[in-house]
Protein backbone atom coordinates (compact mmCIF):
# COMPACT_ATOMS: atom_id res chain seq x y z
CA UNK A 1 0.00 0.00 0.00
CA UNK A 2 1.07 3.38 -0.96
CA UNK A 3 2.51 5.77 1.47
CA UNK A 4 1.01 9.72 1.97
CA UNK A 5 4.30 11.16 0.52
CA UNK A 6 6.00 11.43 -2.80
CA UNK A 7 8.07 8.44 -3.36
CA UNK A 8 10.59 10.34 -5.68
CA UNK A 9 11.01 12.86 -3.55
CA UNK A 10 11.81 10.94 -0.49
CA UNK A 11 14.11 8.83 -1.62
CA UNK A 12 16.22 11.41 -3.56
CA UNK A 13 16.08 13.42 -0.06
CA UNK A 14 13.97 16.43 -0.93
CA UNK A 15 11.46 16.69 1.48
CA UNK A 16 13.11 14.57 4.10
CA UNK A 17 16.14 15.12 5.55
CA UNK A 18 19.35 12.54 5.25
CA UNK A 19 19.36 12.17 9.18
CA UNK A 20 15.79 10.46 8.26
CA UNK A 21 16.62 7.96 5.36
CA UNK A 22 18.61 4.84 5.77
CA UNK A 23 18.95 3.32 2.68
CA UNK A 24 19.84 -0.22 2.56
CA UNK A 25 21.09 -2.41 -0.89
CA UNK A 26 19.71 -5.34 0.81
CA UNK A 27 17.97 -6.37 4.20
CA UNK A 28 19.78 -7.69 7.28
CA UNK A 29 17.65 -8.59 9.68
CA UNK A 30 19.81 -6.87 12.59
CA UNK A 31 20.83 -4.26 10.62
CA UNK A 32 17.10 -3.53 10.07
CA UNK A 33 15.85 -3.96 13.53
CA UNK A 34 18.51 -1.13 15.35
CA UNK A 35 17.67 1.13 12.28
CA UNK A 36 14.43 0.75 13.33
CA UNK A 37 14.15 1.03 17.28
CA UNK A 38 16.36 4.06 16.75
CA UNK A 39 13.71 6.08 14.51
CA UNK A 40 10.91 4.53 16.94
CA UNK A 41 12.74 6.34 19.89
CA UNK A 42 13.12 9.64 18.00
CA UNK A 43 15.44 10.95 20.65
CA UNK A 44 14.71 14.44 18.74
CA UNK A 45 11.64 14.78 18.30
CA UNK A 46 12.48 14.83 14.45
CA UNK A 47 8.91 12.40 13.41
CA UNK A 48 10.91 9.15 13.02
CA UNK A 49 12.85 7.81 9.69
CA UNK A 50 12.39 5.78 6.59
CA UNK A 51 14.57 2.68 5.77
CA UNK A 52 14.52 2.38 2.24
CA UNK A 53 15.46 -1.32 0.98
CA UNK A 54 16.87 -1.68 -2.57
CA UNK A 55 19.19 1.15 -2.67
CA UNK A 56 22.89 1.68 -2.24
CA UNK A 57 24.35 4.55 -0.86
CA UNK A 58 28.02 5.07 -1.07
CA UNK A 59 28.88 7.58 1.72
CA UNK A 60 25.06 8.35 2.21
CA UNK A 61 24.32 9.74 -1.12
CA UNK A 62 21.73 6.60 -2.85
CA UNK A 63 23.01 5.04 -5.78
CA UNK A 64 20.97 5.06 -9.23
CA UNK A 65 19.42 2.99 -10.99
CA UNK A 66 18.14 1.23 -8.05
CA UNK A 67 19.16 -2.34 -6.73
CA UNK A 68 15.44 -3.54 -5.99
CA UNK A 69 14.18 -6.13 -4.02
CA UNK A 70 13.62 -9.32 -5.67
CA UNK A 71 9.70 -10.15 -5.72
CA UNK A 72 10.23 -13.66 -4.55
CA UNK A 73 12.01 -12.33 -1.20
CA UNK A 74 9.49 -9.92 -0.75
CA UNK A 75 6.93 -12.10 1.03
CA UNK A 76 9.77 -13.49 3.10
CA UNK A 77 10.64 -9.63 4.00
CA UNK A 78 7.39 -8.68 5.30
CA UNK A 79 7.32 -11.60 7.34
CA UNK A 80 10.21 -11.12 8.68
CA UNK A 81 9.30 -7.87 9.71
CA UNK A 82 6.46 -9.25 11.87
CA UNK A 83 8.75 -10.95 13.88
CA UNK A 84 11.27 -7.79 14.24
CA UNK A 85 8.38 -6.07 15.38
CA UNK A 86 7.52 -8.68 18.32
CA UNK A 87 11.49 -8.72 19.26
CA UNK A 88 11.19 -5.04 19.97
CA UNK A 89 10.08 -4.13 23.55
CA UNK A 90 8.15 -2.53 23.84
CA UNK A 91 5.85 -4.02 20.76
CA UNK A 92 6.29 -1.50 17.79
CA UNK A 93 5.15 -2.21 13.80
CA UNK A 94 6.37 0.54 11.34
CA UNK A 95 4.49 1.03 7.86
CA UNK A 96 5.54 -0.87 5.40
CA UNK A 97 4.97 -0.02 1.07
CA UNK A 98 6.24 -1.34 -2.17
CA UNK A 99 7.27 0.81 -4.31
CA UNK A 100 8.72 0.37 -7.95
CA UNK A 101 11.60 2.98 -9.25
CA UNK A 102 12.00 2.70 -13.37
CA UNK A 103 11.81 -0.94 -13.26
CA UNK A 104 13.10 -2.00 -9.93
CA UNK A 105 10.68 -3.07 -6.69
CA UNK A 106 11.95 -1.33 -3.35
CA UNK A 107 9.90 -1.62 0.20
CA UNK A 108 9.68 1.46 2.14
CA UNK A 109 10.04 0.99 5.64
CA UNK A 110 8.08 4.02 8.07
CA UNK A 111 9.67 4.10 11.21
CA UNK A 112 7.55 6.72 12.67
CA UNK A 113 8.55 8.01 16.58
CA UNK A 114 6.43 6.00 18.72
CA UNK A 115 3.79 6.27 21.37
CA UNK A 116 5.31 3.63 24.01
CA UNK A 117 9.09 4.64 23.90
CA UNK A 118 11.86 4.16 24.52
CA UNK A 119 12.02 0.94 22.82
CA UNK A 120 14.79 -1.18 22.85
CA UNK A 121 15.83 -4.37 20.62
CA UNK A 122 18.49 -7.58 20.74
CA UNK A 123 22.10 -6.64 20.30
CA UNK A 124 22.70 -9.77 18.26
CA UNK A 125 19.62 -11.47 16.25
CA UNK A 126 17.55 -13.80 18.50
CA UNK A 127 15.08 -13.90 20.87
CA UNK A 128 17.41 -14.87 23.61
CA UNK A 129 19.64 -11.86 22.74
CA UNK A 130 20.45 -9.21 25.35
CA UNK A 131 18.50 -5.58 24.62
CA UNK A 132 19.51 -2.20 24.39
CA UNK A 133 18.32 0.95 23.62
CA UNK A 134 19.53 2.22 19.95
CA UNK A 135 19.53 6.13 18.89
CA UNK A 136 20.16 8.24 15.70
CA UNK A 137 23.27 9.99 15.64
CA UNK A 138 24.02 12.20 12.84
CA UNK A 139 23.24 9.54 10.14
CA UNK A 140 24.35 7.03 12.00
CA UNK A 141 22.22 4.44 14.61
CA UNK A 142 24.19 3.91 17.54
CA UNK A 143 23.68 2.03 21.21
CA UNK A 144 22.40 4.82 23.74
CA UNK A 145 24.75 5.18 26.56
CA UNK A 146 24.93 7.17 29.91
CA UNK A 147 23.98 10.95 29.21
CA UNK A 148 22.32 9.38 26.09
CA UNK A 149 20.49 7.33 26.91
CA UNK A 150 19.25 9.18 30.51
CA UNK A 151 18.24 12.16 27.78
CA UNK A 152 16.14 9.28 25.91
CA UNK A 153 14.24 8.33 29.26
CA UNK A 154 13.60 12.45 29.60
CA UNK A 155 11.53 12.94 26.03
CA UNK A 156 9.62 9.55 26.18
CA UNK A 157 8.05 10.82 29.43
CA UNK A 158 6.19 13.84 27.07
CA UNK A 159 4.83 13.14 23.59
CA UNK A 160 4.98 16.15 21.27
CA UNK A 161 1.81 18.05 21.31
CA UNK A 162 0.96 17.73 17.86
CA UNK A 163 1.54 13.99 17.51
CA UNK A 164 -1.16 13.20 20.47
CA UNK A 165 -4.78 12.09 20.26
CA UNK A 166 -7.33 14.33 20.54
CA UNK A 167 -10.21 13.16 22.67
CA UNK A 168 -12.91 16.17 22.28
CA UNK A 169 -12.78 15.35 18.43
CA UNK A 170 -13.95 12.38 16.11
CA UNK A 171 -12.79 11.20 12.89
CA UNK A 172 -15.39 11.05 10.90
CA UNK A 173 -16.68 14.14 11.71
CA UNK A 174 -13.82 16.37 12.39
CA UNK A 175 -11.15 15.14 9.33
CA UNK A 176 -12.14 16.65 6.55
CA UNK A 177 -12.10 14.59 3.68
CA UNK A 178 -12.10 17.07 0.93
CA UNK A 179 -8.91 18.37 2.86
CA UNK A 180 -6.74 15.41 2.52
CA UNK A 181 -7.49 14.70 -0.41
CA UNK A 182 -6.55 18.00 -1.48
CA UNK A 183 -2.84 17.71 0.28
CA UNK A 184 -2.15 14.00 -1.57
CA UNK A 185 -3.00 15.59 -4.35
CA UNK A 186 -0.57 18.50 -3.95
CA UNK A 187 2.14 16.56 -2.35
CA UNK A 188 1.93 13.90 -5.31
CA UNK A 189 1.20 10.89 -3.33
CA UNK A 190 -0.12 7.45 -4.88
CA UNK A 191 -2.48 6.87 -1.85
CA UNK A 192 -5.14 8.40 -3.44
CA UNK A 193 -5.36 6.01 -6.19
CA UNK A 194 -5.99 3.81 -3.44
CA UNK A 195 -10.07 2.51 -2.68
CA UNK A 196 -10.01 4.04 1.25
CA UNK A 197 -12.22 4.86 3.60
CA UNK A 198 -11.89 7.97 5.54
CA UNK A 199 -10.30 6.24 8.32
CA UNK A 200 -8.60 3.81 6.31
CA UNK A 201 -6.29 6.58 4.47
CA UNK A 202 -5.86 8.21 8.04
CA UNK A 203 -4.82 5.63 9.55
CA UNK A 204 -2.40 5.52 6.58
CA UNK A 205 -1.17 8.98 7.36
CA UNK A 206 -0.52 8.27 10.99
CA UNK A 207 -2.99 11.19 11.71
CA UNK A 208 -5.32 9.10 14.17
CA UNK A 209 -3.94 7.55 17.54
CA UNK A 210 -4.97 6.11 20.88
CA UNK A 211 -6.58 3.51 21.59
CA UNK A 212 -7.67 0.92 18.82
CA UNK A 213 -11.18 -0.13 20.08
CA UNK A 214 -11.98 4.20 20.24
CA UNK A 215 -8.91 5.79 17.68
CA UNK A 216 -9.23 9.77 17.89
CA UNK A 217 -7.87 12.18 15.30
CA UNK A 218 -4.09 13.65 16.11
CA UNK A 219 -3.45 17.27 16.93
CA UNK A 220 -1.63 17.48 14.06
CA UNK A 221 -4.17 16.11 11.99
CA UNK A 222 -6.92 18.50 13.15
CA UNK A 223 -4.54 21.46 12.68
CA UNK A 224 -4.37 20.72 8.58
CA UNK A 225 -7.61 18.53 8.07
CA UNK A 226 -10.29 20.57 9.68
CA UNK A 227 -11.71 24.00 8.97
CA UNK A 228 -11.91 25.47 11.48
CA UNK A 229 -8.95 24.32 14.06
CA UNK A 230 -9.53 26.97 16.72
CA UNK A 231 -12.58 24.94 17.60
CA UNK A 232 -10.00 22.63 19.11
CA UNK A 233 -6.52 25.26 19.95
CA UNK A 234 -7.72 29.05 20.96
CA UNK A 235 -6.04 30.89 19.25
CA UNK A 236 -4.61 29.09 16.36
CA UNK A 237 -4.81 31.50 14.23
CA UNK A 238 -2.52 34.51 12.71
CA UNK A 239 -3.23 38.17 13.25
CA UNK A 240 -1.59 40.95 10.95
CA UNK A 241 -1.87 44.34 12.67
CA UNK A 242 -0.57 47.17 10.57
CA UNK A 243 -0.05 50.53 12.82
CA UNK A 244 1.14 53.17 10.51
CA UNK A 245 0.51 56.41 13.57
CA UNK A 246 2.07 56.12 16.79
CA UNK A 247 -1.69 56.80 18.29
CA UNK A 248 -3.39 53.61 16.43
CA UNK A 249 -4.85 56.36 13.67
CA UNK A 250 -5.55 54.36 10.10
CA UNK A 251 -4.94 51.33 12.05
CA UNK A 252 -5.69 47.90 10.28
CA UNK A 253 -5.98 44.32 11.47
CA UNK A 254 -6.58 41.01 9.68
CA UNK A 255 -6.85 37.63 11.44
CA UNK A 256 -6.20 34.57 9.35
CA UNK A 257 -7.92 31.40 10.13
CA UNK A 258 -8.56 27.79 8.76
CA UNK A 259 -5.79 25.02 8.60
CA UNK A 260 -2.14 25.92 9.17
CA UNK A 261 -1.41 26.22 5.69
CA UNK A 262 -4.09 27.95 4.62
CA UNK A 263 -3.54 30.41 6.93
CA UNK A 264 -0.06 30.90 6.11
CA UNK A 265 -0.77 30.92 2.40
CA UNK A 266 -3.34 34.16 2.76
CA UNK A 267 -1.27 35.47 5.91
CA UNK A 268 1.89 35.77 3.25
CA UNK A 269 -0.45 36.69 0.29
CA UNK A 270 -1.93 39.98 2.24
CA UNK A 271 1.47 41.18 3.32
CA UNK A 272 2.68 40.53 0.05
CA UNK A 273 0.25 42.66 -1.79
CA UNK A 274 -0.82 45.23 1.04
CA UNK A 275 2.47 45.78 3.48
CA UNK A 276 5.67 45.48 1.19
CA UNK A 277 6.53 47.85 -0.87
CA UNK A 278 9.71 48.47 -3.42
CA UNK A 279 11.63 51.40 -4.39
CA UNK A 280 13.55 51.86 -7.81
CA UNK A 281 16.86 53.42 -7.71
CA UNK A 282 19.29 54.16 -11.26
CA UNK A 283 23.14 53.42 -10.80
CA UNK A 284 25.15 55.33 -12.11
CA UNK A 285 27.12 53.50 -15.18
CA UNK A 286 24.85 50.54 -14.53
CA UNK A 287 21.89 49.50 -16.74
CA UNK A 288 20.64 47.38 -14.32
CA UNK A 289 18.59 49.32 -11.48
CA UNK A 290 18.65 48.70 -7.68
CA UNK A 291 15.20 47.74 -6.73
CA UNK A 292 14.65 48.12 -2.75
CA UNK A 293 11.87 46.16 -0.76
CA UNK A 294 10.94 47.82 2.58
CA UNK A 295 11.02 43.74 4.04
CA UNK A 296 12.50 41.07 1.65
CA UNK A 297 9.85 38.83 1.26
CA UNK A 298 12.02 35.67 1.87
CA UNK A 299 12.72 36.85 4.96
CA UNK A 300 8.92 37.75 6.19
CA UNK A 301 8.01 33.94 5.11
CA UNK A 302 11.38 32.51 6.42
CA UNK A 303 10.19 33.80 10.05
CA UNK A 304 6.52 33.40 10.08
CA UNK A 305 6.12 29.77 8.67
CA UNK A 306 8.76 28.78 11.91
CA UNK A 307 6.42 30.93 13.92
CA UNK A 308 3.54 28.24 12.88
CA UNK A 309 5.66 25.57 13.04
CA UNK A 310 7.20 25.83 16.61
CA UNK A 311 4.03 27.82 18.10
CA UNK A 312 3.02 25.86 21.63
CA UNK A 313 -0.51 25.12 20.23
CA UNK A 314 -1.73 24.41 23.70
CA UNK A 315 -0.68 28.09 24.55
CA UNK A 316 -3.82 30.30 23.89
CA UNK A 317 -2.07 32.86 22.38
CA UNK A 318 -2.25 33.65 18.37
CA UNK A 319 1.12 34.57 16.24
CA UNK A 320 0.65 38.10 16.10
CA UNK A 321 2.40 39.99 12.90
CA UNK A 322 2.46 44.19 13.92
CA UNK A 323 3.41 46.33 11.38
CA UNK A 324 4.75 50.48 12.45
CA UNK A 325 6.91 52.57 10.43
CA UNK A 326 9.85 51.76 11.42
CA UNK A 327 9.94 47.84 11.87
CA UNK A 328 7.70 44.53 11.54
CA UNK A 329 7.20 42.31 14.54
CA UNK A 330 6.21 38.95 14.44
CA UNK A 331 5.49 37.44 17.92
CA UNK A 332 5.02 33.83 18.71
CA UNK A 333 4.61 32.16 22.11
CA UNK A 334 6.39 30.28 23.91
CA UNK A 335 9.65 31.11 23.09
CA UNK A 336 12.69 28.90 22.46
CA UNK A 337 13.69 25.68 23.99
CA UNK A 338 15.33 26.30 26.98
CA UNK A 339 18.16 23.88 25.83
CA UNK A 340 19.26 26.84 23.66
CA UNK A 341 21.29 29.48 25.58
CA UNK A 342 20.60 33.55 25.55
CA UNK A 343 24.65 33.70 24.18
CA UNK A 344 23.15 31.11 20.95
CA UNK A 345 20.43 33.78 20.43
CA UNK A 346 21.82 36.57 20.38
CA UNK A 347 23.97 34.56 18.11
CA UNK A 348 21.49 33.35 15.39
CA UNK A 349 22.50 29.50 16.54
CA UNK A 350 18.81 28.60 17.30
CA UNK A 351 19.54 24.38 17.02
CA UNK A 352 17.24 22.85 19.09
CA UNK A 353 18.07 19.34 21.12
CA UNK A 354 14.45 18.44 20.15
CA UNK A 355 11.63 19.53 18.58
CA UNK A 356 8.27 20.96 20.15
CA UNK A 357 6.21 20.19 17.20
CA UNK A 358 7.49 16.69 15.36
CA UNK A 359 4.11 16.27 12.68
CA UNK A 360 3.65 19.66 11.50
CA UNK A 361 7.05 20.14 10.28
CA UNK A 362 6.66 17.27 8.05
CA UNK A 363 3.61 18.69 6.19
CA UNK A 364 4.82 21.72 5.88
CA UNK A 365 8.10 20.45 4.21
CA UNK A 366 5.78 18.36 2.00
CA UNK A 367 3.79 21.54 0.90
CA UNK A 368 6.95 23.18 0.41
CA UNK A 369 6.95 25.73 2.96
CA UNK A 370 10.04 24.30 4.56
CA UNK A 371 13.22 23.58 3.20
CA UNK A 372 14.85 21.73 6.22
CA UNK A 373 15.39 22.00 10.18
CA UNK A 374 17.84 24.91 10.61
CA UNK A 375 17.86 26.81 7.45
CA UNK A 376 14.88 29.46 8.39
CA UNK A 377 16.88 31.85 10.57
CA UNK A 378 20.02 31.44 8.08
CA UNK A 379 17.90 32.51 5.20
CA UNK A 380 16.12 35.02 7.04
CA UNK A 381 19.93 36.57 7.44
CA UNK A 382 21.23 36.17 3.63
CA UNK A 383 17.58 37.80 2.54
CA UNK A 384 17.93 41.18 4.78
CA UNK A 385 21.83 41.40 3.71
CA UNK A 386 21.23 41.08 -0.15
CA UNK A 387 18.33 43.84 0.21
CA UNK A 388 20.48 45.99 2.37
CA UNK A 389 18.77 45.76 5.41
CA UNK A 390 19.81 45.51 8.67
CA UNK A 391 19.77 42.81 10.41
CA UNK A 392 16.81 41.34 12.40
CA UNK A 393 16.80 41.23 16.67
CA UNK A 394 15.02 38.54 19.02
CA UNK A 395 13.41 39.07 22.68
CA UNK A 396 12.91 36.54 24.68
CA UNK A 397 12.12 36.08 28.31
CA UNK A 398 13.81 34.23 30.90
CA UNK A 399 10.75 31.74 30.97
CA UNK A 400 10.72 31.98 27.08
CA UNK A 401 6.74 32.62 27.71
CA UNK A 402 7.39 34.67 24.14
CA UNK A 403 9.49 34.89 21.32
CA UNK A 404 9.84 38.51 19.25
CA UNK A 405 11.53 38.70 16.07
CA UNK A 406 12.20 42.28 14.87
CA UNK A 407 12.58 43.21 11.30
CA UNK A 408 13.88 46.41 10.78
CA UNK A 409 12.32 48.65 7.85
CA UNK A 410 15.01 49.07 5.33
CA UNK A 411 16.49 52.74 5.88
CA UNK A 412 15.20 54.19 2.28
CA UNK A 413 11.96 53.44 3.66
CA UNK A 414 11.80 55.72 7.35
CA UNK A 415 9.72 58.44 7.67
CA UNK A 416 11.54 61.61 6.52
CA UNK A 417 13.64 62.76 9.75
CA UNK A 418 14.38 59.70 10.84
CA UNK A 419 16.68 58.19 8.45
CA UNK A 420 19.43 59.20 10.75
CA UNK A 421 17.85 58.50 14.17
CA UNK A 422 19.87 55.52 16.54
CA UNK A 423 18.45 56.58 19.73
CA UNK A 424 15.95 59.16 21.04
CA UNK A 425 16.90 61.23 23.55
CA UNK A 426 15.09 61.14 27.24
CA UNK A 427 14.22 64.84 26.72
CA UNK A 428 12.32 63.50 22.83
CA UNK A 429 10.88 60.55 24.82
CA UNK A 430 9.33 62.83 27.31
CA UNK A 431 7.98 64.49 24.46
CA UNK A 432 6.19 61.95 22.92
CA UNK A 433 4.13 60.95 26.18
CA UNK A 434 3.18 64.78 26.63
CA UNK A 435 1.95 64.76 23.02
CA UNK A 436 0.45 61.53 23.57
CA UNK A 437 -1.58 62.24 27.10
CA UNK A 438 -2.62 65.75 25.69
CA UNK A 439 -5.13 63.76 23.92
CA UNK A 440 -6.66 62.37 26.89
CA UNK A 441 -5.44 59.97 29.48
CA UNK A 442 -3.85 56.86 28.82
CA UNK A 443 -2.63 53.38 30.19
CA UNK A 444 0.83 52.56 30.48
CA UNK A 445 0.55 49.98 27.55
CA UNK A 446 -0.76 52.72 25.53
CA UNK A 447 2.15 55.00 26.31
CA UNK A 448 4.37 52.00 25.40
CA UNK A 449 2.82 52.07 21.99
CA UNK A 450 3.33 55.80 21.34
CA UNK A 451 6.61 55.03 22.49
CA UNK A 452 7.28 52.27 19.80
CA UNK A 453 7.72 49.76 22.43
CA UNK A 454 6.37 45.82 22.70
CA UNK A 455 5.76 46.68 26.94
CA UNK A 456 6.88 48.89 29.56
CA UNK A 457 10.60 49.16 29.32
CA UNK A 458 12.49 50.19 32.79
CA UNK A 459 13.72 53.31 30.87
CA UNK A 460 10.16 54.23 30.32
CA UNK A 461 9.05 53.42 33.95
CA UNK A 462 11.96 56.12 35.03
CA UNK A 463 10.69 58.53 32.91
CA UNK A 464 6.86 58.43 34.27
CA UNK A 465 8.66 58.64 37.85
CA UNK A 466 10.72 61.68 36.55
CA UNK A 467 7.78 63.29 34.92
CA UNK A 468 5.40 62.91 37.97
CA UNK A 469 8.04 64.41 40.32
CA UNK A 470 8.46 67.28 37.84
CA UNK A 471 4.66 68.04 38.35
CA UNK A 472 4.17 67.29 34.37
CA UNK A 473 1.77 64.10 34.32
CA UNK A 474 -0.02 62.97 37.63
CA UNK A 475 -1.92 59.33 38.01
CA UNK A 476 -5.78 59.13 37.38
CA UNK A 477 -5.76 57.47 40.72
CA UNK A 478 -3.28 59.40 42.94
CA UNK A 479 -3.90 57.39 45.82
CA UNK A 480 -3.65 54.06 44.42
CA UNK A 481 -0.50 53.81 41.80
CA UNK A 482 -1.39 49.87 41.52
CA UNK A 483 -5.03 50.24 40.72
CA UNK A 484 -6.17 47.89 38.12
CA UNK A 485 -7.54 50.88 35.81
CA UNK A 486 -4.88 53.08 36.52
CA UNK A 487 -4.11 55.75 33.31
CA UNK A 488 -1.77 58.68 33.47
CA UNK A 489 -2.89 62.47 32.55
CA UNK A 490 -1.57 66.02 31.95
CA UNK A 491 -1.60 67.89 35.07
CA UNK A 492 -3.00 71.47 33.85
CA UNK A 493 -0.97 74.62 33.64
CA UNK A 494 -2.40 77.62 35.17
CA UNK A 495 -2.91 80.89 32.68
CA UNK A 496 -0.46 82.88 34.73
Amino acid sequence: MALPINIQDLIHGRKVENERIEYKKGFNPLDVMQTMCAFANDINNWGGGYIILGIEAISGVPQFPAVGIEKADQDGIYQKMLELSFLTEPHYSPMLATETIGDKDIIVIWAFGGDNRPYKCPVVYGKNSDKAYYIRKGSSTVKAAGIDERRLFEVSVKTPYDDRPNQNADIETDLDIELIKGYLRTVKSDLLKQPLSLKEIADRMLITGGYKENPKPLNVGLMFFNSNPERFFRCARIEVVDKPSPNGQGMTEKIFTGPLDRQLRDALQYIKNYILKEKVFKVENQAEALRIWNYPYSCIEEILVNAAYHKGYDVSEPIVVTITPDKMQIKNCPGPDLSISDAQIKDYNMVADRYRNRRIGDFLKELEFVEGRNTGIPTALESLKDNGSEPMTFETNADRTYFTVTIPVHKSFLPKGRETQKRRSRDELKRVILVTLSGGEKSAADLATALGYTKVSGTMAELLKEMIAGGQITYLYPDKANHPKQKFILIAKSDD
